[in-house]
Formats: C-alpha cells, sequence, structure tokens
C-alpha cells in the first residue's frame, strides 16, 4: 500500500514538472525589448495614472522583507545565546508522532517550499543577483516548484487538518511564547501540535495555495491589469508572512529543540519531550505507556 501511495505522488509531482517546464519552454527568441513593448502595452490602459504609485509600492515590499529576514535572523542569535536549545534526552521511550504517509507528503512540501522560498526571493531581489539568465532561470524553478508544492500540499492539509483547529489553551501557549524564554523546559499548553505550528500549517498550506493561483495568474498576464495589480499585493503580502513563519519554522526544527528533524525522519518522538512540548496530547496516550 505505501509503495502504492509513494508510487502515485511521485507520478503527479514528476508529471507536474513536465507541466510546468512545458509551460516555461519559450516558442522562439524573445528580445528583452519585445517583452517590455508587450508589458507597456498591457499596462497602458491606466499606466500614467497609477504605474508610479504601482511601482513604488511594489518596490517597497523589497524593504519588507529585508526587514523579516534580517530581524529574524537576529532574533535567532539572541535566543539561541541567551536561552540556548532546547535538549531531550532520546535515550528512552519513543512516542509513534508521524505516520509514514504524513511524512512523505511533508518532505515533498517541505522541499518545494524551499526551492519557493529561495528562488522567489531571488527575483524579488534580482539586482543583488545580477538579473540576467540566472534570475530568469530562477523564475523557471520558482514556477516548476510552485506546481509540485501544490500537489503536496493538498495531501499534507488533508492529513494533518484534523488536529490543526485552534485550542483554548493555543491562546496560553502564545502568551507565554511556547515556554521558549527560559533555559528549563516546563509543560507547555499544546496538543499534538502547538499554537505555532497550526500557525505554520494554515499559512503554508491554504496561504501556500492561494500564492500558487496568484503566481501563476500572474504568470500567465492575461488577466485585466487592475486585477493582476491587486493579485500581486496578495502574493506578495502572503509571501512575507510565508517567508518568515518558514525561517521560523526552519530555526525551531533544526536547531531550537534538539532532535526535533529527526522525528519527521523515523516518525517518533521522545516521551519526555511530548510530555513537556505536548503535554495535552501525552494525556491522551500516557495509557500506553
Amino acid at each position: 500500500m505505501k509503495r502504492a501511495i509513494l508510487g502515485s505522488l511521485s507520478f503527479f509531482a514528476f508529471s507536474a514538472v513536465a507541466l510546468g517546464a512545458e509551460i516555461l519552454r519559450p516558442s522562439g527568441p524573445i528580445s528583452p525589448v519585445a517583452v517590455f513593448r508587450k508589458l507597456n502595452a498591457l499596462l497602458l490602459d491606466a499606466w500614467p495614472d497609477e504605474g508610479a504609485t504601482f511601482i513604488k509600492s511594489v518596490s517597497s515590499f523589497k524593504d519588507y522583507y529585508l526587514y523579516i529576514i534580517l530581524g529574524l535572523f537576529g532574533i535567532f542569535l539572541l535566543h539561541y545565546f541567551i536561552f540556548g536549545p532546547r535538549r531531550f534526552l532520546h535515550r528512552g521511550e519513543k512516542v509513534a508522532y508521524y505516520g509514514f504517509f504524513t511524512r512523505f507528503v511533508h518532505w515533498g512540501a517541505a522541499v518545494s517550499m524551499t526551492f519557493l522560498v529561495a528562488s522567489g526571493l531571488a527575483v524579488l531581489f534580482a539586482k543583488v543577483f545580477g538579473g540576467g539568465p540566472l534570475v530568469m532561470g530562477l523564475r523557471s524553478v520558482h514556477l516548476a516548484a510552485a506546481f509540485v508544492f501544490a500537489i503536496f500540499a493538498v495531501f499534507l492539509f488533508l492529513s494533518l487538518v484534523k488536529d490543526m483547529f485552534p485550542a483554548p489553551y493555543d491562546l496560553k501557549w502564545f502568551l507565554i511564547l511556547g515556554g521558549y524564554l527560559t533555559r528549563k523546559p516546563r509543560p507547555v499548553p499544546a496538543g499534538k501540535f502547538n499554537a505555532g505550528q497550526k500557525m505554520w500549517f494554515w499559512v503554508g498550506t491554504a496561504g501556500g495555495l492561494v500564492m500558487f493561483y496568484t503566481g501563476y495568474k500572474l504568470y500567465q498576464f492575461t488577466a485585466p491589469v487592475s486585477y493582476l495589480r491587486e493579485l500581486l499585493k496578495i502574493h506578495l503580502y502572503l509571501g512575507l508572512a510565508v517567508v518568515g513563519l518558514f525561517l521560523i519554522h526552519l530555526y525551531m526544527s533544526v536547531i531550537a529543540v534538539k532532535g526535533a528533524l529527526q522525528s519527521m525522519l523515523t516518525g517518533f518522538k521522545d516521551v519526555e519531550e511530548v510530555a513537556k512540548m505536548h503535554p495535552k496530547f501525552y494525556e491522551k496516550i500516557r495509557k500506553e505507556f
């Protein structure tokens, strides 16, 4: 059964890449002058009145992204040197936490999301990378990765959604920032997934699929210009949330909680980690130990 699921999802992923490649394949040599002439013709309807304002608003997003990236890296450094990473022995009993299917679709979504974030930032900061063929190539990577991500995101959503609805104790988790501002781990109010993981789930899957739609419509460039402008704003605003939470999730899973990444590889968590970081869920399964 697992092989059948793995084979089916792999087929869909490769098909998505092939479809993206086919869409991206140029029909012939196109000069930059021809591209800008076409773009100018499409924007001409409202460009004299709205063009400057639109360019200014889009350019300002670069600052927002830069502030978020640099700000988060600063916070991560402070947290690491002041409070240090959360450590668990990982030598005791184990709790079966993630099934094979969940782990497979998670890694499919995670890898494609990584390509999306990296290539998207490269396109946004094209001047830093010198523009030209490199950025155009990364733009192609961005679109191809979006097709792959959309497939895995749907399956990941269906796999985890039952445990991702807000609970009353989630607010308390936010108020104490998940207990990460202490050196000694203490039980925090969280079920199988804490409030931060839930927020990342909804932004990453549902928000990611909205970004896929807006990005694809922008790539087609066939809708009315006013509609395209609104889609671009939605894409960039959602992108801020996705990039920010992606970096936080990466820091938490790789650095802030030692061994957290291992659980998504093996499917098992240490009992002590579950008891301290997911006590509501631990209460439900405690009878098994």
